[in-house]
């Protein structure tokens, strides 16, 4: 594992010659070395992968059994000096009964022999004919004259000898032990694996892939865990059955990796585990570990510990989105619009309905969040069977509105059939910094936030007057970085942008656009996600464009929606996600531009928690949510100073 908690994992599907032991083994042995020079850290293969699955009643051979143990112990001579835990399969005898097994093997030995649960007896499956089932036992085995921990109730915990980066658990279940409604995987993850092995020989039949990718990414969700699965492939007998070699790799319930079914030679995929991302998810989800019997935790599992180099290893088996809130399925676009949308506008017309509330007020800036809030709105309108009419769209020019945002809220109110208003706040701020004393050329934090609060007074007064709710147009990135301003935008009666982060809003209003048969409207959707972010509370360039261009104050939002997730959604600290944000933005951003947001992002975060103390409310749509009422709740006081301190270290 390597020092930011990655574990490197690989399923192996080699060549099997069945019933030829030694010849597996050269195999297996193959793959290892090549998978060690490559830093991994546990491979699996197959489900009796040293003679083959479907060797059948040749299992009751003597010649074959004995042969089996002298290639497990010709493997166990080769892991010497390699990184590389090895997990295989065999048949073993333990008191009179032939067992099908998983054997852990590692530094020149055998460490652990896990036998199969739940073996399958019908269709084209007989396993009770040649092997016993090993559920619930635990003990010993003799492998080749040794003594061997034995068992279904084992965690193997994989400890750097060096003791820099920790460890990472793992635990075992063969095949049909998945498909039961109790896998063992479900007792093992509770008793702290992080990731389970699967030693599998799945025959292909008309749509199981597809189920078996799902079976296995929904037990990693379930488990919260890893899950690595390695099965049959080339060699095993098509007497009655075709095997093709599935390796698959999932992680709390996404799919990292996949081999390519069918194949003439050896398959073999990996993948870096995020070990810290599973313990952390265990942590924050109280439920998971609810599950705990208590007398099964005191009972336990029991623990094999494994001795592993140092291996230290930078990310190569796992893609980085820099987009995570994003869905990286292009074909996925408008079905994540809609439902998105769905849930915004339903939050909305709950509280219109619970309050009685015929009528709504929203500011519209022609940028991108009041865009969406509109569009929302709307959607919420035509939900209830409302009139159109009675949302009213308010546009308020200030001393920085410019004309292409003037005319796209213009426009947006006109083709979406809204009441339209008009009320320029250039009058009223005057005459409030004449009362004040503020110099109208002093362009400070006053002159900014004053004409942000006369535009809240506008939208609460008219609201008021139309007996109507103020909705807020304000995003999840501008809550995290406080860029609103306190009692001004940062107010509303229902903010149906709240756990909308800026990139999704860009995303959602994008996918309005390719949906909309209102060609006007689509290209005044275009034009929205295509201005750049800007409060407008400067004046203009000479040319009438936008000067006060957000993320050249506080940073790309891209950049601080990545610095978001991983720091909400997965506990990481600054180093982690100032490593993942390099391999996320490569080319884009240079690591002295990262680490400089990434500062900005934790100043900004800790300071401005005062802002979402008082949010209103706002409904979730997403796993990242900034409300003091469920998802966050931070002291307005807490320092930054120790993820500042790590950083610049």
């Amino acid at each position: 594992m390597n020092r930011y908690r990655y574990a490197r994992v690989a399923s192996c599907t080699p060549t099997v010659r069945l019933a030829d032991p030694a010849a597996n083994a050269s195999a297996i042995i193959s793959a290892l070395e090549e998978a060690s020079t490559r830093h991994t850290d546990i491979m699996v293969f197959p489900e009796l992968s040293v003679t083959g699955y479907t060797c059948a009643d040749l299992f009751g051979q003597s010649v074959l059994r004995e042969k089996t143990v002298s290639a497990l112990e010709e493997i166990a001579r080769a892991t010497e000096g390699l990184a590389t835990v090895c997990v295989a399969g065999a048949p073993l005898e333990r008191n009179n009964r032939l067992y099908n097994c998983a054997v852990v093997i590692a530094n020149g030995r055998i460490e652990g022999v896990v036998p199969k649960s739940f073996l399958p007896n019908y269709g084209e499956f007989y396993e009770k004919r040649w092997f016993s089932s090993g559920h619930n036992t635990d003990g010993t085995i003799e492998v080749g004259g040794n003594m061997v921990p034995f068992g279904t109730g084992m965690i193997f915990t994989c400890r750097s000898s060096g003791g820099g980066s920790g460890d990472f658990r793992f635990g075992i279940e063969i095949c049909e032990d998945l498909w039961v409604p109790e896998p063992p995987s479900t007792r093992l993850a509770l008793a702290g694996a992080d990731v389970i092995l699967n030693l599998s020989a799945t025959d292909e039949l008309i749509g199981k892939h597809e189920y078996l990718v799902n079976l296995i990414k929904n037990q990693s969700a379930r488990c919260r865990a890893a899950y690595v699965y390695a099965s049959a492939g080339l060699g095993e007998s098509s007497t009655d059955l075709a095997f093709s070699g599935n390796g698959i790799i999932a992680e709390n319930g996404s799919l990292l990796a996949e081999s390519r079914r069918f194949s003439l030679e050896p398959q073999t995929v990996f993948a870096d585990i995020d070990i810290e991302a599973l313990r952390n998810d265990r942590m924050h989800f109280s439920s998971f570990s609810d599950n705990i019997n208590p007398e099964q935790e005191v009972r336990g599992c029991r623990e094999i510990t494994i001795a592993t180099p140092e291996n230290d290893f930078e990310l190569e088996y796992r893609k980085i989105n820099p987009y995570p809130f994003l869905d990286p399925d292009p074909g996925k676009l408008q079905a994540r619009c809609d439902e998105i949308s769905s849930i915004q506008a339903w939050g909305l017309m709950q509280r219109l309905r619970a309050t009685g509330c015929r009528k709504a007020v929203v500011g519209i800036s022609g940028g991108l969040d009041s865009t969406l809030a509109l569009l929302v709105t709307v959607k919420a309108f035509d939900m209830l069977g409302l009139d159109r009419k009675g949302v009213t769209g308010i546009t308020m020019p200030g001393f920085g509105t410019t004309g292409r945002t003037h005319r796209n809220a213009v426009t947006l109110m006109e083709r979406l059939g809204v009441t339209d208003m008009e009320i320029s706040i250039a009058k009223a701020v005057s005459s409030h910094f004449e009362d004040i004393g503020q110099d109208p050329a002093k362009h400070d934090v006053t002159y900014e936030n004053s004409q942000a609060r006369e535009r809240t007074q506008i939208l609460m007064d008219i609201a008021n007057k139309e007996n109507a709710m103020v909705i807020g147009t304000g995003d999840l990135s501008e809550l995290a970085l406080g860029w609103c301003t306190y009692n001004g935008d940062q107010m509303s009666m229902y903010a149906v942008n709240t756990s909308v982060p800026k990139t999704l809003v860009r995303y959602l209003v994008e996918g309005y656009a390719r949906n909309t048969d209102d060609e006007a409207l689509r290209k005044t959707l275009t034009d929205v996600t295509e201005t750049p972010v800007s409060p407008e509370l400067l004046p203009a360039d000479a040319d009438g464009n936008i000067t006060q261009v957000t993320e050249d104050l506080v940073g790309p939002y891209e950049l601080h929606d990545f610095f978001l997730h991983a720091m909400l959604r997965h506990g990481f600290g600054p180093e982690k996600i100032l490593m993942l944000a390099c391999i996320a933005f490569d080319g884009k951003y240079d690591r002295a531009t990262i680490q400089h947001w990434l500062r900005t992002f934790y100043r900004r975060f800790f300071s401005q928690q005062f802002k979402r103390s008082c949010m209103p409310d706002g409904v979730k749509v997403g796993s990242i949510c900034l409300s003091p009422r469920g998802d966050w709740r931070m002291p307005s006081d807490a320092t930054s100073s120790l993820w500042l301190k790590q950083l610049d270290q």
